[in-house]
Parts: structure tokens; sequence; C-alpha cells
């Protein structure tokens, strides 16, 4: 099949799916989490239990510090109890005869999968067991999720509501919503279609078998469809088998890539519906969408031109750019797959994004620059477009010599203040852990490409670097293969970008909610900026590519640009 028509194809059936699932999706999720206790359905039976056995308050009603609070400790709960569990997986069931993780992995896992990062330093098939990965890594791809929609559910109602007492909902509910009633079902209606496709779900360590070569080859298993549905739904990332989605076992057909593609972006997309309807004005969801759209298809409109590209009649009579790529997905799907991915902070790959072009795998990398927010990962991507859209209504607020207004709320210097610190969190960890790193000479060791400065191999060798900074940052999780980060600085500065590019926003977005609540709500006028329509969603755009352009092009300029102009 052409190969632009295979493309258009594959396009035009994920961009299908999501534009029927929106609305059902989405107003289904407003309806769960509801404004206040009383605009939203009654507890099911396993949630009263489980709040009964908690000993929590479901009509209770936190303020941001408490929310935030309520949040960090879970997590801090999530990272010491899978970080005990991968130490002693060795002595308790479902071990395979895996010994207990290293200290260094374990608290770079641990980390990594309870911020939604699901950065692997280690191959899974040989280090961690059934019953860490199910008892403990797939519980986090859930919660993990589940955090991240109920802070941007919190931001919501810091909108919509007016509430002297500073309350932005009860965080215990919103987590235990997200996932009982959004995650859990559709992971296994996900889960099915996987398997109807041949996806793996097997409690046996593996089977042996006869290689192409005549050598014996023993094949891993694993319970892999529950975790590869999970994986992608909740932007987590994380495979259950070294080669990720590129895996037969993970993702054989063009068909469940397809499926993988939608899950992924499924809910990052539909919570801008979820938005418009919460705050009651669906054309301010519409405007939040587009911009995904548009950041979205023209990061994908120049990958694809850039890994469609041949130079040369022996490029192209040796494949070209499918190095690095699995024949059964050829470029359009692995191209769809490795946006979708970098632009979900998801870092689930189909391909080896070392092996794209420079210029395609700078732009991957740039996705994840702009703050993935096209469209950003579950909750995240719609919480840090919010934060984006209130930069950009200050911005639109100073053109116009007027106070800046949004969704009918005052934006004083406290909002804008933190809204300015959370977008200046993730490049602030991006560019001193790269530059850090650069400079040490203990690290130029791990580097599968490095050499005389200038040369194409210390080019690429940066940007290996700068790519694996942006990834444990902006919790996505993908890397450029070349680089080995299982030191014992690797472990320690991503773990600490991975910390803090998630926490740190989370509470200042929170914080941000906590300030909006507490403002009363005022009529708009013929001087307030219209944040509906296209000329919003381009002055959002624009500063999206604006903050992005000004923060990172030194660095992309001596990375993946110096790259692609040699």
């Amino acid at each position: 099949m052409n190969p632009a028509l295979a493309a258009g194809l594959q396009i035009a059936l994920v961009v299908g799916v999501l534009a029927l699932l929106y609305v059902p999706l989405g107003d289904y999720m407003a309806k769960v989490y509801g404004t206040d206790p009383d605009h939203r359905p009654r507890d099911l039976k396993v949630e009263t239990v489980l709040y009964r056995l908690c000993r929590i308050d479901p009509r209770s009603e936190q303020t941001w510090y408490g929310y935030a609070g309520s949040l960090l400790g879970f997590s801090a709960a999530g990272v010491l109890f899978l970080y005990v569990l991968q130490r002693v997986q060795g002595v308790l069931p479902l071990g395979g005869d895996l010994a207990g993780v290293s200290p260094s992995v374990a608290f770079n896992t641990a980390v990594s999968f309870v911020t939604n990062t699901n950065w692997q330093s280690y191959v899974p098939e040989t280090t961690m067991s059934h019953l860490t990965q199910m008892v403990g890594l797939t519980v986090q791809n859930f919660v993990s999720a589940a955090v991240g929609v109920s802070v941007a559910v919190a931001l919501i109602r810091g909108f919509v509501r007016v509430s002297r007492g500073g309350e932005i909902g009860n965080f215990w509910v919103d987590l235990t919503r997200g996932s009982l009633r959004i995650l859990l079902p559709l992971s296994l209606l996900v889960a099915l279609i996987l398997l109807s496709q041949g996806v793996v779900q097997s409690l046996r360590s593996g089977f042996d078998s006869t290689g192409l070569d005549g050598s014996a080859v023993t094949n891993a298993l694993a319970p892999v469809a529950s975790q590869e549905a999970i994986k992608e739904l909740g932007t987590n990332g994380g495979g259950i088998l070294a080669a990720n989605s590129a895996h037969p076992f993970e993702n054989p057909t063009p068909i469940s890539n397809i499926v993988e593609i939608i899950a992924l972006l499924l809910i990052p997309v539909c919570l801008t519906r979820t938005f418009g309807t919460m705050v009651g004005n669906r054309k301010q969801g519409l405007s939040l969408l587009a911009v995904m759209g548009i950041l979205w298809s023209g990061m994908l409109a120049v990958t694809l031109a850039a890994e469609s590209g041949t130079r040369g009649v022996a490029a192209s009579a040796a494949g070209a750019m499918m190095e690095g790529k699995e024949v059964r997905f050829g470029i359009p799907g692995s191209a769809l797959f490795a946006v979708s991915t970098t632009g979900t902070s998801t870092g689930a790959v189909n391909a080896a994004h070392d092996s794209m072009s420079p210029l395609g795998g700078g732009t991957v990398l740039l996705n994840m620059l702009l703050g993935e927010i096209a469209p950003g990962g579950v909750g995240s991507g719609l919480y840090g477009l919010l934060v984006l859209a209130i930069v950009a209504v200050f911005v639109g607020g100073l053109l116009v010599g007027r106070t800046p207004e949004y969704l009918g709320k005052k934006l004083g210097r406290r909002q804008v203040t933190l809204a300015a610190l959370s977008v200046l969190v993730m490049p602030a960890l991006v560019l001193i852990g790269t530059s850090i790193t650069v400079i040490l000479a203990s690290t130029t060791g791990y580097m599968g490409n490095s050499g005389d400065p200038g040369t194409p191999q210390a080019i690429h060798g940066f940007s290996e670097v700068l790519y694996a900074f942006a990834s444990a940052s902006n919790n996505n999780g993908s890397a450029f293969g070349g680089l080995t980060v299982t030191s014992d600085w690797f472990q320690s500065a991503l773990g600490v970008c991975m910390l803090f590019g998630r926490f740190l926003p989370i509470v200042l977005v929170l914080a941000l909610a906590g300030s909006l609540v507490t403002e009363p709500r005022t009529a708009p006028t013929a001087g307030t900026l219209p944040t509906t329509g296209p000329m919003f969603a381009g002055l959002l755009t624009g500063t999206v590519a604006l903050v992005a352009a000004l923060t990172f092009f030194p660095a992309l300029a001596l990375g993946p640009i110096a790259e692609a102009l040699q």
C-alpha cells in the first residue's frame, strides 16, 4: 500500500474513533467527578466499603493544602511500598527464581511508576517478578493516572466554585472514583480487544523454542494484556517486556497498534469535553481541544515527512528510515505512535526513537519540551494546558490594558505567579540536569555516542542526554536507546527529576485552584478577552510555541538541529 494512503487511513481511523467517543466519555467523566458532592452519582457499594475501611468521610471537602497533603502522603506511601516489594520479591510467591532488585534500580523504578513516568532502567523479563509487576507496577499504573485526573478536576472546581473556605474537593473520593469508575472498566475493555489480537496473558515464566539459526531460545511470558491496557490508557508507558510495544507479545498486529494509539489518546482528549461540561460552557473545552489538535497534527506532519524521506538510491534500496522500526507497523504506524506517546507523557514505544532521523527525533523531543499538552497525560495534559491558558490570558490582558479574567475569575498577581512557577519547573529540571551531566567526565562512558566536540557522535550523545532529562522531567519515560542509565548518577538524577517534575507542578496547580476558588465570579463585559473561538486558540497555541522556543532553542540547536544540518 502507498505509504501516504496508509498514513491517511490510520490517522482517519484514530481521529474517527476519538470523535465517536468524545462526547459520551467526556460527559461521563464530568458526571463521575461532579463539581460538588450534591452533583455526582451515589457511591457504589465497593466504594462505600473502601471509605469505611480507610475511615474516609466522602461528604467532607478539603482545602488545597489538605488535598495536596493527602496526595503527597499517598504517593510517598506508594514509593515506599513499591521499593520494599522490589527488594524482597525473591522470597515472595510468583518470583520466578528472580532475586531482589538492587537498591538504586528499586528506588528509580518506585519513583518512576508512582510519578506516572515508567522510566525503565532494567530488563523487565529478568528483573521483575510477576507479583511485583501485578501488585506493584500495575497498581501504580492505575492510581498514578487517577492522581493526575484528580488534580485536573480540582483545578476545574477552582474555576467553577466560589467558596470562602477554599474547598476544592476530596482527594480520596476523586482517586477512588477515577480508578474504579473510569480506568478499571476501560482497561478491561481494551485488554479484551488486545487479547483478541494475540497479546499474551500468562503467569508462566516462559517457554523454550528453536531460533532461526538452530540455537535454543527462551521466550518470556507474562500477564501482558492487563498491563498493556492500563499502560496506554493511563499514559504510563512501562512495558512488561523489554521491547515494549514493539514486542509481538505486547503489540502483535497493525490493529492492536491502532487500538493502543487510541487508548493513550482517549482520556486526555475527552477530558477537554469534561472541562467544558463542568464549567458550563462546552466551547471552552473545544478551544482547548483545537490547540491540542493543532500541535499534535503539526508534530505528526513533520515526523511523517522526516521519517518517510530517503536520500539517494542506496538508502532507498536498503530500506532507508526503516531502521529501528517494525515491518508490521511501517513508517506511518511508527510515526503516529511516536508523536502520540511523546505528546501524552506515555513513553511507550513501538520503534527505536534513537534510530529516527535527526529531524524526526528532534520533533518527538520537542513534543515533550512543549510540556506534553498535545494532548498530554491523563489529567496532567489538561491542567498543564489550563496553566498555559492563564499565561495566555495574562498576556492578552496586557495587550488590551485590562485585568486578565478567565472563566469569570480575575487573575491577580498570586494566580499568575503560581502559573508562571508551574511552567518554569520542567525547563529548569531539563536544562540543569542536562548541563551537569554533559560536563561530568564520569558520565561520558554511558553514552552510546560520544567523541570530540562538534563531531556527529558527540552531537547525538548530547541529544540522548537532553532527551533523557526531558523524558524524566515530563514524566514521559521514553528514551534514546544509545544512552545507558544504570549508573548511580543517572539513577539518582533522573529519579529526582521525576519526583520534582511531577509533584512540584501538582502542588502549584492545587495552590492555584485554592486561590481561584475564593475569588468571586464576575460577569463578562465588552472588554473581556474572549476565551473561545479561533482567536484565543491561536493566542494559546502561540504562547505554547513561544515559551518552548525561547526556553529550549539553544539546547535544541546544540543537539537535533545541529545534527540535522550536518
